[in-house]
Order: structure tokens, then sequence, then C-alpha cells
């Protein structure tokens, strides 16, 4: 079914671009901004850290919308058509944005400078046996690897940098403004490495449960031990013996809570929680932050510190 899909959308694609090119060259001439350069990014963490790069300078857009799930995000041909457009496309990596791999196989455009944030990264592999077992079921929607790289400090470092060599390619006109801007970013992304490596020195308890197992790169980096109910992806639904190991698990660690990720139901923590006597909590993925929590002043260093301080119940 993912071959057809993605068949689907070649030939959507095809037929939008080139059965129509008189109209789509009276819109991209209409809407030409010369002075600014244009770049398409995938999800929450790509814009933003893109946006802090570039500023003024170029005009960030973010292809998946708020709140959507990034695993199972299918784009359309006018998905397609925004990134051929674009001057840069920056996405964090095939593991992560699944489809990625085959839109670029359709565009075939030497025009687009195209970031892969986590090329230099090297990615954990998946070692939740609960989420090998559910990949059978959910074709497309699991990871050999873990593709969570943004939530470590460090390695959203290399993003940036990644992101500020893509943008001086397409535009070296701005190389000290971009060079400038990231290092201005990693300096506060240097700042909240400290901040937690300084909040878990010395903890005797270095064990928290997450419904969702997407801070593995986070547990690794201040060595916490990240204890998962699910999968990588959102979708993962535990069977009865995880749900019954976990409960066991909580117990013998003297766990005072059970974190679930602010895009999901919290229904399995809830679960798990009141059948151990403990308490909820929410860890931030990141992967999307809505329209609401950024008006609310939102960003990945705000929700990195919100986390900090969540992990503090249990990391102790």
């Amino acid at each position: 079914m993912k071959k057809i899909l993605r068949t689907g959308l070649t030939v959507a694609f095809a037929l939008g671009l080139f059965g129509c090119g008189n109209a789509g060259q009276d819109t991209s001439d209409g809407n030409a901004d010369t002075d600014s350069l244009s770049v398409v990014t995938t999800f929450y963490p790509m814009y933003e850290f893109t946006q802090q790069v570039a500023g003024e300078a170029a005009d960030v857009s973010m292809l998946i919308p708020s709140g959507t799930d990034s695993h199972g995000f299918e784009p359309s041909a006018k998905d397609v058509a925004q990134i051929s457009e674009a001057d840069v496309f920056v996405y964090s990596s095939p593991e992560m944005e699944t489809w990625v791999t085959d839109i670029l196989n359709v565009i075939e455009s030497e025009d687009v400078v195209v970031v892969e944030a986590s090329e230099a990264i090297e990615l954990l592999e998946n070692e939740t046996e609960h989420d090998h077992e559910h990949a059978h079921g959910e074709e497309g929607h699991t990871h050999a690897v873990d593709p969570h790289v943004w939530l470590d400090p460090i390695y959203a470092q290399q993003q940036v940098e990644a992101i500020r060599d893509g943008l001086i390619e397409a535009d070296p006109d701005n190389q000290t403004l971009y060079t400038e801007q990231a290092a201005h970013f990693n300096s506060e992304l240097d700042t909240l490495h400290q901040d937690f490596t300084q909040a878990f020195e010395g903890a005797e308890n270095r064990v928290f449960v997450t419904q969702h197992a997407a801070f593995g790169y986070l547990a690794n980096r201040y060595g916490l031990i990240q204890e998962p109910i699910g999968g990588y992806s959102t979708e993962t639904e535990p069977d009865p013996a995880r749900l019954a190991g976990i409960s066991s698990f909580i117990q013998e660690n003297n766990l005072p809570v059970v974190y679930y990720n602010q895009s999901e139901s919290s229904a399995i923590a809830e679960t798990v929680a009141e059948e151990t006597g403990i308490e909820t909590a929410q860890l931030h993925s990141i992967e999307g932050v809505s329209d609401v929590e950024q008006a609310d002043g939102a960003t990945y260093l705000t929700l990195m510190r919100r986390n900090l301080e969540a992990l503090k119940l249990s990391i102790r």
C-alpha cells in the first residue's frame, strides 16, 4: 500500500508540475521575493533551528502542520511542489521523515540545497523489543533506529551547524550573519546542556518510565535510563504483558511518576499510574508544537527546560 501511495504521489506531482506548467509559472512569478531566501523545513525542531540561524534573511516555512504526527505524515503533490521551488530544504533524517527519500527522487532538482541535519550523527539502534514486535503490523510507522536526536542539546548543536552550512551554500553573501546567529543559538544550547548536566549530577535514581520512547538520546547524554512503555512511534500499542512488566518495574524502582508525551493520549500512562498508585507527568518531544503553545511563547529552549523540571520528579 505504501508503494502505491508513493507512486500516486509521483504521478500527481508530475501532472501538476508539467501538465499545468504555465499556471504554475504564473503563480511562482507573482509570489517570488528575490530578496529573501526561501527555506522549507519539515517539522518543528527543524523549523525553529532554521529560524534561529536565518533570522530575517530567509522566509522559513514548516511543511508538517502543528499537531500532526510526523511519523505518519504523507506529503501531497502541493507539498512536493513547495519543496522543489525552495532554495533550501531542511529535514532531520530519512529515519524520521521516512517519506523524504522518495520526494527527493521525484523533484530531481539541482537548484534546491538539501540539508539532512542529522547526517553526521550516529543514530541509536532500536533495542525496544516491543517496538520490533509492533513493526510487523505498522509498516512505515516504526524505526530501526531512534530518530529523536534533537532532544539531546549537543546533537541539536550539530543540527544547527548543518543548517548553517546549508544556508551559507545557498546564500554565501550572508555567511557572516548565518555564522554569528548559529553561534549565538549554540551558546544558548550549551547553557541548556550545562543545566541538564548539573541537575542530574550525583542523582541516585537515574531511571524514568515514559509512554513514548522519544528520550533515548537525552537519557544517554546525561547518564539516565529511559524505560519506555511503547516504542518510537506514538501509534505503538503495548500488549498486556508489557504493561504488567512496566508495573513491576515501577514498583521495584520506587518511581513516583510515569511520563506521557504532550502530543499523544495519556490513557496508557494513566492506566499504569492507576495500577501502581503513582502520578502522571508530561514530557514534551517537541516534534510538534501547537499554535497555542507558540502563541504562549513556547520554544525549543523553554520546552526543554520544562522537560528538565519534569524529569527531576524521577531523577533524584
